[in-house]
């Protein structure tokens, strides 16, 4: 693999469990590649998230893929996440194509589909690879789940119709990794395991040496090498892959400390059905801004400001934030003319009444928290654009993703579109929008943090002049890159691009697969 070479090299990321670092792994190894003047693309041929954006060609993709891109040094595009799955019950999620929402799926009903999205995402791939000097594949959950294992499209069936080579992450700070790696390959069937290049470890503390013994072992029982260690770093945390990796009750990245004498706190509500979660870590930028996710209302106690994200499910989200007492912490909130701000689902919960016979097939008027009078009502086409405008003269950028309508309101618009049109709602210190990603206009969160500090009466707030949320994410994307670089073993990798797997590779243990 080299530079400008004609065809692509390709490898698959794979990873043990979901959340075990195939994503971050793909965005450093992104990064790297591209830094060295490797012309690169991501690829993710089917993703499971709540978290996605809307691309420049008019079409919504996981969030994890928008930032391999960007690591790459290109704008997202749904040829990087050509099958999407976005959960909206234990049951059923909404099936995204190149972008597009096709159909509301249930597990079983998903398997009819499979043949066309094998060929979708194969003919995609190959594509990327006429164009691309390599392309970098993430893997889905676990190529351990054998029970998926016939219908595969994403990881070995992938592999095996593409030839990549692969490398399987595994998460030692959820423990027992090394029987994690140990068992995933050994569950694979012979042609499966293969194409198992080797191992990586992800989230390591402490001294490496103490690890060596169980890899030389892990290497003795399997004939694959561990190409790295990769250590726990804690500055690594925008842009999650999946809601799933939201918990409750935990802080949101790691505030840097405040420039005046006070903090300003966000109680940020932990829906069960969230989506678009990220929406919250550009106020986690902020100096002097905690960010805490939520799910009791005892936890909105002293809180400065509330804010609702979005939702995959809000007409059944909505009826938790009441079983919970949530809802009425918020309404005692904001009766003390403390910030609320609502985003997408957020915000429709914030309206006067909700009707959504889309995604909770639920055509019956259901009635909202009431702190903006607005009305809401569901249509089955989805909206899916990029936006810009201005908010008091400054300009702001986002995306819309969302089937829910503003059908009347009583409430001045918060927001002015590039066509003059007014957009989300506004009444006291209660906010709302449809427009994900606002708060990554720095100079519009600027303000906007310092008017929550005043109405919050936290007069000690002093906002910062200076942060950049797309700087911060391109510092994290080379601190990845940097972390590739040191603990990876580059040279194995650049290998398996221009050969594949070795050859020869043993096969482990009696295979269920």
């Amino acid at each position: 693999m080299t530079a400008g070479a004609p065809r692509a090299g390709a490898l698959l990321v794979a990873g043990t469990t979901s959340d075990a670092g195939k994503s971050v792994v793909v965005a450093g190894l992104c990064r790297a590649l591209a830094r060295s003047g490797v012309r690169v693309a991501p690829f993710k041929a089917q993703n499971m998230s709540n978290n996605s954006v809307v691309t420049l060609d008019g079409g919504e993709i996981g969030r994890a893929q928008a930032l391999q891109a960007r690591a790459c040094g290109l704008q997202p595009s749904i040829r990087f996440n050509p099958v999407l799955l976005k959960p909206g019950s234990d049951r059923t999620s909404q099936l995204v194509v190149h972008g597009r929402p096709v159909t509301t799926v249930g597990a079983r009903d998903y398997m009819t589909h499979r043949d066309r999205l094998r060929q979708t995402v194969a003919a995609d791939l190959e594509a990327l690879r006429a164009e691309f000097d390599v392309v970098v594949c993430e893997g889905a959950g676990s190529p351990a789940e054998i029970n998926l294992r016939r219908t595969d499209i994403a990881n070995m069936g992938l592999a095996r119709a593409a030839r990549l080579p692969v490398l399987v992450v595994g998460d030692i700070d959820r423990g027992g990794v090394l029987a994690h790696l140990f068992g995933t390959l050994a569950v694979l069937s012979p042609e499966d395991q293969a194409l198992v290049a080797g191992f990586v470890v992800n989230k390591f503390r402490g001294d490496p040496a103490l690890l060596e013994p169980g890899l030389h072992s892990l290497e003795q029982a399997t004939g694959r090498r561990t190409v790295g260690v990769l250590p726990f770093a804690e500055d690594l945390w925008l842009d999650a892959e999946d809601s799933l990796s939201v918990t409750a009750d935990s802080p949101v990245g790691r505030p840097a400390p405040p420039h005046g004498d006070r903090w300003l706190t966000v109680a940020a509500v932990r829906f069960p059905r969230i989506s678009n979660s990220t929406d919250v870590e550009a106020l986690a930028c902020e100096p002097g801004v905690a960010v805490r996710w939520v799910t009791d209302p005892s936890r909105l106690h002293g809180a400065d400001v509330v804010m609702l994200p979005g939702s995959k499910a809000t007409v059944s989200d909505l009826a938790w934030l009441r079983s919970t007492g949530l809802a009425d912490a918020i309404m005692v909130h904001a009766r003390t003319g403390k910030p609320v701000l609502g985003v997408c689902g957020g915000y429709q919960m914030l309206g006067a009444s909700v009707v959504d016979a889309v995604e909770s097939r639920e055509p019956r008027r259901v009635t909202g928290l009431g702190l903006l009078d607005v009305d809401v009502e569901f249509a089955e086409t989805k909206v899916l654009a990029q936006v810009s405008g201005t908010s008091e003269g400054i300009p702001v950028r986002g995306y819309e993703i969302h089937h829910g309508r503003v059908v009347r309101s009583g409430d001045p618009a918060w927001l002015t579109t590039v066509d003059g049109a007014g957009e989300g709602s506004v009444r006291g210190a209660v906010f709302g929008t449809h427009w994900h990603g606002l708060l990554e206009s720095d100079e519009f969160r600027r303000r906007f943090v310092t008017m929550c500090a005043s109405l919050a009466g936290v007069d000690g707030f002093v906002v910062a002049p200076g942060t950049s949320v797309v700087a911060e994410r391109m510092r994290q994307l080379d601190l990845l890159a940097d972390l590739v670089e040191t603990h990876l073993d580059m040279d194995f990798v650049r290998e398996l691009l221009d050969h594949g797997a070795p050859s020869g590779l043993p096969t482990v243990g009696t295979t269920l697969g």
